[in-house]
């Protein structure tokens, strides 16, 4: 387990069919190993990598009752502003509390302070992106591409079905790029600006676009986490995606139901509307050409050009937009008449790619949706991931995530538990370990006997894994998932989750498949089609 997260690295950079070689190869075979709940030395001793040391409960849960209570007092005090800076001083703390309570049992600090940097360095990927991110809102303000997806998207869309429009449109999207990140990145931030325009709630519009960002995500073939679990449990791809579609299809259009009754609240004026498009048309070029950058964002995820260098280059493109079709703008923006109009052009990108833009038409909503973006917007969340990596990397290290799994697993008897308690783990992992690919590697291979043990499919603890592992880390303020969505779309995501319906409904449309056995398929059943089990059976459902 200990060396889980470098494994973890290799399959995401990897494309489907490379996912399921590594998983047979030597190199993941060792993974697994390490993972397997029988290599225990006893129940109660962990090894990780440097020393054995022995946990009692009373010990392990202390530095998490530390973590709750500190959270929780974060948020008490700070509110929406929690992760500001509250939050990230919680979880450091609570990060050392693992190393001094593991002095009690024997654990050496630098084996803790090891965990915490290899924690954080499972976070540089997803903090080159994020700061990627803010580069591309940048210049995608400062050259017209966003507020060209403003102006023409109020006249596309219907504001009274404009969340169900929202999640149905970045699903689409994200079954064809793969990328839930990506999704929000680009669609996401015009959305952002046109439930605006609408008076929308920025809260529910967040949560459209992360509900079909997330189902896409789910769906697709070309997504990160999708081929992890299939990997990880060792199923083929595409059984693994149909055998989802029995909780994720429910779950989504229950989701579009609900998005459409709250869709049906009054809204901006069309003269509102009208007056909104003429300001944009007075600051801004507004041009069809200026969607280009965003064509272009996505045809490079969906021709797999990975995502940090595919941002820049889209960002890059927006600098080069704005020096051809926003002369105006960006002398306005820098203010420096007496400065040499190419040093201001020049000026104008770098400050854009920095801290963003800033709007100052004098019209309050005007302002405050160009007023955004910028490498420096980032750096709060960027504080965020590194402090709650550090943490799941202290509390993986130190062996208390094994021995708590270890003492769960040997308590599940039945199907409903199984895969209730594969939710709570799911779940768990993404509260502790801030990391949403830990939560599908670690628990997928811990899991793996016991579904075996118990006559399920793997292909029931791969879906699981999605169903709650995936889902529910952009529900967690302090996992990258959640501080992503929240620095890139503007909203907090204590906001935004109350609204993330698809997002609940996954985990609990499985547990309550369990329970009823529903749609389970059973160990020997592995090479038959997906058709042989649409239809509840005791056998295979019971608890």
């Amino acid at each position: 387990m200990l060396r889980l997260h470098a494994h973890i690295a290799i399959l995401i950079d990897a494309g489907p069919q490379q996912l399921q070689n590594l998983y047979r190869s030597r190199f993941f075979v060792h993974a697994r190993h390490m993972t397997n709940e029988s290599e225990s030395p006893s129940p109660d001793t962990q090894t990780n990598g440097h020393q054995s040391v022995s946990w009692s409960p009373a010990l392990a849960l202390i530095p998490i009752v530390v973590l709750i209570v500190l959270l929780g007092g974060s948020v008490y005090l700070f509110g929406t502003d929690s992760s500001a800076g509250a939050n990230q001083i919680a979880l450091l703390l609570s990060a050392t509390i693992v190393g001094l309570v593991g002095l009690r049992v024997g654990l050496r600090w630098r084996i803790v302070q090891a965990g915490m940097v290899e924690g954080i360095a499972l976070g540089l990927n997803p903090i080159l992106i994020l700061l990627a991110v803010g580069m591309l809102i940048g210049t995608w303000i400062l050259s017209g591409t966003v507020p060209a997806m403003i102006y023409y998207g109020v006249e596309i869309l219907d504001p009274n079905v404009f969340y169900a429009a929202s999640a149905v449109l970045c699903a689409v999207v994200a079954i064809s790029v793969g990328s839930s990140w990506t999704v929000a990145g680009t669609l996401g931030i015009g959305l952002m600006g046109i439930g605006l325009t609408f008076e929308m709630s920025p809260a529910i519009t967040a949560a459209s676009i992360i509900c079909g960002a997330y189902f896409g995500d789910k769906l697709s073939p070309l997504s990160e986490t999708t081929n992890l679990a299939a990997a990880v449990t060792s199923v083929d791809l595409f059984d693994h995606i149909r055998h989802m579609l029995w909780t994720t299809i429910p779950a989504f259009v229950i989701t579009i139901g609900i998005f459409v009754f709250l869709g049906d609240k009054p809204t901006a004026t069309e003269t509102e509307i009208e007056d909104l498009q003429q300001a944009l048309g007075a600051q801004f070029e507004i041009s069809p050409v200026l969607l280009l950058p965003l064509l272009l964002m996505l045809l490079l995820v969906f021709k797999r050009v990975p995502a940090f260098p595919a941002i820049v280059i889209s960002a890059l493109a927006g600098a080069v937009f704005a020096l051809v079709f926003q002369h105006d703008v960006i002398v306005q923006f820098v203010n420096e008449p007496n400065s040499p109009t190419a040093l201001v052009f020049v000026k104008g990108i770098w400050i854009s790619l920095i801290d963003g833009y800033q709007s100052t038409t004098g019209n309050e909503l005007l302002d405050d949706l160009l007023s955004k973006g910028g490498m420096s917007s980032m750096l709060y969340t960027v504080w965020l991931i590194i402090c709650a990596l550090a943490f799941g990397g202290a509390l993986e290290r130190s062996g208390i995530i094994s021995y708590a799994l270890d003492g769960i697993m040997r308590r599940v008897n039945g199907h409903g538990p199984l895969i209730a308690t594969t939710v709570g783990t799911c779940v768990s992992t993404n509260l502790l370990t801030a990391d949403q690919y830990i939560s599908v590697a670690l628990p997928g291979r811990m899991f793996a006997e016991s579904y075996k043990r118990l006559g399920l499919s793997p292909l029931n603890l791969s879906r699981t894994l999605e169903d709650s592992g995936t889902i529910t880390s952009v529900l967690i303020p302090w996992n990258t998932c959640g501080a992503y969505m929240s620095a890139t779309l503007g909203i907090a995501t204590l906001e935004y989750a109350p609204y993330a319906f698809f997002n609940y409904l996954c985990p609990i449309i499985a547990i309550i498949y369990a329970f009823i056995g529903f749609a389970l398929k059973p160990a020997d059943d592995a090479a038959a089609g997906p058709d042989r089990y649409d239809q509840p059976t005791g056998a295979v459902g019971s608890s």
